[in-house]
């Protein structure tokens, strides 16, 4: 099987180009060779690839800068996936998309279903949910893959920004009124090749699904379990900061986020038995491993 991915650098698709070598050939691809802001680049690409499987990992991901580059962020986010899913119609290949919980206002209790009506409420979003309708549109073989608060070793996120803080400040407030899915990249690698191996159903079930991990947090609750579980895996309790909850009017960023946009995942697990471990388990198997490498070094 030919597999063509898109955003090899980045959190989930430098994680992707591991997971899915069992599978068969990767061409793993960066901006270089497939830039998602010049749609000539990417036709050219998957006609030179000839894949059977199209992933799509790249994607413009700065949420607040979004708000100021929304034509770019638009190209990227929501004009490609409409690209990728006709070239992917063309070449006979499925094409699996990643989006986001985002795309929710996330105003209600309730979990978010696969048929509940999106609204988001940043430029983020609103471009997210343009690439998932552009996909929808272009009549082909899709996954579409609704995740949520990505983290890995290999770049800026959540967990390594608490890590870096924690040590550098005695006192640290971290919003308590935003919540989601706290997500290893490597895990969601690992599902989204469980997916691959489902070989034709991905085909006879095109459609969107929500896949991240289990259970869900604030993110003064995460960053909370980062810290506690840093202080047990060290074997001490100093130097680390204090968390306190604040609101996001306290921390105010040039995207809203949506306080609660968090999703069911029954739909995934029903169809193709897919179901992440959850997100306190993710998150000690990572530190667990980041705090062996510092014990090598």
């Amino acid at each position: 099987m030919r597999i063509l991915l898109a955003g090899k650098t980045g959190q989930l698709g430098s994680e992707l180009v591991v997971a899915l070598g069992p599978l068969g050939h990767v061409v793993a691809t960066g901006r270089e060779e497939m830039d998602l802001a010049n749609p000539d680049s990417i036709r050219r690409a998957i006609r030179d690839a000839k894949p059977a499987i199209i992933v799509n990992a790249a994607g413009y991901t700065t949420v607040d800068k979004a708000e100021a580059e929304p034509d770019l962020a638009m190209q990227v986010n929501g004009v490609a996936p409409g690209i990728l899913a006709e070239e992917a119609k063309h070449v006979g290949a499925a094409l699996i998309h990643y989006s986001t919980d985002y795309v929710f206002d996330g105003e209600r209790k309730e979990l978010y279903t696969e048929e509940d009506a999106p609204n988001p409420v940043n430029v983020y979003g609103k471009t997210k949910l343009a690439g998932e309708r552009a996909i929808e549109s272009a009549g082909g073989v899709y996954i579409i893959l609704r995740t949520s608060w990505i983290y890995s070793s290999g770049g800026p996120n959540f967990v390594l920004a608490i890590l870096r803080l924690a040590r550098e400040k005695k006192e640290l407030g971290v919003v308590n009124d935003q919540t989601g899915s706290p997500t290893r990249a490597r895990r969601l690698a690992e599902a989204s090749a469980d997916l691959l191996r489902c070989g034709e159903a991905i085909r006879e079930q095109s459609g969107i699904y929500h896949l991240s991990a289990m259970g869900h947090t604030s993110r003064y609750e995460f960053a909370r379990a980062i810290i506690g579980a840093m202080r047990e895996l060290t074997g001490s309790s100093d130097g680390w900061a204090t968390i306190k909850p604040i609101t996001s009017d306290q921390y105010p960023l040039p995207a809203r986020r949506p306080p609660h946009p968090v999703t069911d995942k029954t739909k995934i697990k029903q169809v193709f038995g897919i179901e992440m471990p959850r997100w306190e388990d993710q998150l000690r198997a990572f530190l667990a491993e980041l705090q062996e490498m510092e014990n090598r070094k």
